[in-house]
């Protein structure tokens, strides 16, 4: 039997891929639970500084993004970033 797919999660990996280097690599997880719907993201440890962007920016955005879809689909919807295996991994030089 084939997995059920979300709109939300489908949403937020489509998303993500389209931003990263490593797309084979991203990660969606679904659960849901008396707050509402929590999506986990796990992407390559290479891929974090472009996901979660300057100050956190990139992952408001998704954040905001991922509530209009649950709110068109009446859930509320969380994003939570997995921290990769052994840190972020090297920042770039500027």
């Amino acid at each position: 039997m084939a997995k059920e797919t979300h709109h939300d999660e489908q949403f937020l990996e489509y998303l993500i891929k389209s931003i990263v280097d490593h797309p084979d690599d991203v990660k969606v997880t679904r659960t849901v639970d008396e707050m509402g719907v929590l999506l986990n993201l796990k992407v390559n440890a290479l891929d974090m500084g472009t996901v979660v962007g300057r100050q956190g920016a990139t992952a408001n955005a998704v954040r905001s993004l991922l509530k209009i879809v649950g709110i068109k689909n009446h859930a509320r919807v969380n994003l939570k970033i997995e921290e990769p295996e052994g840190g972020r991994g090297p920042r770039p030089r500027e």
